[in-house]
């Protein structure tokens, strides 16, 4: 290559970086506005006592134009435990109320620590939809990977199929979820793209052709070198307008004596502009992807409420089962111990023969059975306690916090049977508050965008096209030539430019492109499918708010029978324990045996054990009432933001001082 066709090159080149810096400066590269401030579940894995701050990872901004081209890095998961659980034990012991539960869990809980990276999975969504992309959907299930509360493999559920241990949700493309198809979500013409793309090509070429004729030429054999830089710019617009503009330059030498200028350089530019007037035309099907990721930042913001809701009341149903099996090992023991002394006291009264030796065996094979119960309570008390720690920590790496007791302080017997709303005023609650109606709302809107989108894209494309473009010529005489070797273009490159665009050389265009598809049929398809999946996504609402009534009637209808039962079992405790004390009294008046005072403190054990056992399905009677209703968050008193940042203020509960 000669210096002029290198000096050609590196002022290519300089125009590539330029432009490069312009491009990658577009609005259209930008994060989304609304893009959602999200902690960071983010850096090494540190130890349990290690306080772990929440921090931001949300995409990075930054004004660098070279860090579109850079790939951003999310911090790994923080493990550690938050330090208000180092604050709650006390001697050995971990206490906890409820709230102190639940404050936890909204702190450590993987399944919500899961379910967090939703949001701003939802974010990215937006940013690819408004350079034009596809949206990828997100995952509004629910994370079921917490064992206990009945689900994660104990009780009455199962973990969800989804990535993460989800269930199926709304918000995502694909073959849907709930008996419901959505495969024309997001159906309709092809959506170009909105970020602008600078694509340059530029080098030098060396030509050696044989010629027929070398009178025309002048030369036995034709020499050309070629130094080009091309650069072209496309961009789309919401609107159905596509522009382009191509800028072309060369710089061109010869061996022959026949061409009069050498070198020739060319310079010549056109823009051209497209716009839609029949299908592809407006903003409806050209920013639809971006409105159903919008929406689907909406549905993933309530299908993590709905994780909140889900996890708290999991947590709150396995606080109640907690309670139950601490105040079921406390009835044993008594029993355990009463048993035992009536034993030894049995024991006593045979050596001294006033009792038959039967009493003794009666008396031990009493102890037996009564040890063999407290047996079962202490190791169903010893797995509940390790359920609520591995639902309240992130990580139970230490040995010690793993082996620590858990001592609930809230009570069962403590919380009296009220009376509850009308079952009308709880129904038109949940139809207001419950996550699944909210979701279906704004799927229905999604579905409504896809089917105008799919109604445009029934149309023709007729297209209006122009273009317009000037060339610019120069280059000084050629040495070599001998013959009508005069002119008037200018002699360097400069003189090319001016003359490119000063509409000496001028080339236009306008005109109309039209394309008629015969028979339609995949478009037409593909309509009326999408009119088929929103009349089913409008059925499937009304079942949903049909299930919601029952759901609410039946949790309302367990809380009246589990009162009911409450007050049965109440009153049944209170008449055992007072056969235990006629019969205990009895006895040590002499008239009664110590066979009768055990089978009454016996009775009133397992009155007391049914009384437990009946508060404890009452308040999760009231937790499913809650749920039901949509109430949870706000009958607990918890705020949706303190569960997105992973943080909950430093108030501890008064029983934990």
């Amino acid at each position: 290559m000669n210096a002029s066709g290198t000096t050609f090159l590196q002022r290519g080149i300089t125009v590539i970086c330029i432009y490069g810096m312009l491009a990658s400066t577009l609005p259209a590269q930008t994060a989304s506005p609304a893009a959602t401030t999200m902690p960071q579940e983010a850096g090494t894995r540190t130890a349990v006592q290690q306080t772990s701050a929440p921090v931001r990872f949300e995409m990075p901004k930054s004004h660098n134009p070279l860090n579109a081209y850079s790939p951003d890095y999310v911090p790994e998961p923080a493990l550690a435990n938050s330090p208000r659980l180092d604050r709650l034990i006390r001697e050995g012991k971990l206490y906890l109320t409820l709230k102190d539960a639940i404050d936890l869990a909204l702190e450590n809980n993987l399944d919500l620590a899961i379910a967090r990276y939703n949001l701003p999975i939802a974010n990215t969504d937006i940013l690819r939809t408004q350079a034009g992309g596809f949206f990828r959907g997100v995952n509004t299930g629910v994370v079921q990977g917490t064992p206990g509360g009945g689900v994660g493999g104990f009780g009455t559920g199962a973990p969800g199929a989804g990535a993460g241990g989800t269930t199926g949700g709304a918000g995502g493309a694909g073959a849907g979820a709930s008996g419901l198809v959505q495969s024309t979500l997001g159906a309709g013409t092809l959506v170009s793209s909105y970020d602008p793309f600078i694509s340059a090509n530029g080098g030098d070429e060396h030509q050696t052709s044989p010629v027929v004729n070398p009178a025309v030429y002048g030369v036995p054999s034709l020499q050309l070198n070629t130094g080009q830089f091309n650069v072209n710019y496309t961009q789309a617009f919401a609107t159905g307008t596509s522009i382009n503009f191509s800028f072309n330059n060369a710089r061109q030498t010869t061996n022959s004596p026949n061409f009069t200028l050498s070198p020739t350089l060319t310079s010549a530019f056109r823009f051209g502009i497209q716009q839609e007037l029949l299908a592809g035309f407006g903003f409806g099907p050209n920013l639809r992807y971006l409105r159903i990721a919008r929406n689907n930042k909406k549905i993933s913001d309530i299908a993590f409420k709905d994780q909140v809701i889900a996890t708290v009341t999991q947590i709150e149903n396995m606080y109640w089962d907690l309670v139950s099996a601490y105040e079921q090992t406390q009835v044993n023991e008594q029993s355990s111990s009463f048993a035992q002394q009536t034993l030894e006291n049995t024991r006593k009264q045979l050596k001294l023969e006033s009792v038959p030796e039967m009493d003794v065996l009666r008396a031990e094979a009493e102890v037996s059975k009564r040890d063999q119960d407290l047996t079962v309570a202490r190791t169903s008390l010893q797995l509940q306690e390790t359920l609520m720690k591995n639902a309240i920590t992130k990580n139970l790496d230490d040995p010690v916090l793993e082996a620590i007791p858990v001592v609930p302080t809230d009570r069962t017997e403590s919380v009296q049977p009220q009376a509850s709303q009308s079952i009308q005023d709880l129904i038109s609650e949940a139809l207001h508050g419950r996550t699944e109606l909210a979701e279906s709302d704004v799927d229905l809107v999604n579905r409504q965008i896809s089917r105008r989108a799919a109604r445009n894209a029934l149309l023709p494309s007729l297209s209006l096209v122009g273009f317009y473009s000037g060339a610019g010529l120069a280059g000084p005489l050629n040495s070599l030539c001998t013959q009508g070797c005069t002119t008037n273009v200018p002699v360097d490159f400069a003189g090319a430019l001016s003359n490119t665009f000063n509409n000496s050389s001028p080339d236009y265009y306008v005109g109309l492109n039209l394309n008629i598809p015969l028979r339609n049929r995949v478009a037409k398809a593909d309509q009326y499918r999408s009119e088929l999946e929103y009349r089913q996504a409008e059925l499937r609402l009304e079942q949903l708010k049909k299930q919601v009534r029952i759901e609410v009637r039946n949790a309302q209808y367990a809380v009246e029978q589990t009162a009911a039962r409450v007050q049965a079992a109440r009153k049944a405790r209170d008449l055992a324990q007072r056969t235990f004390d006629i019969t205990k009294k009895e006895q040590e008046l002499g008239s009664g045996s110590s066979y009768q005072t055990l089978s009454a403190q016996r009775d009133l054990a397992l009155a007391e054990l049914d009384l437990v056992t009946a508060m404890t399905v009452f308040e999760k009677a009231k937790v499913e009432l809650d749920r039901a209703t949509g109430a949870t968050l706000e009958h607990n008193g918890i705020q949706l933001q303190n569960a997105v940042s992973g943080t909950v203020g430093d108030t501890i509960s008064a029983a934990n001082p």
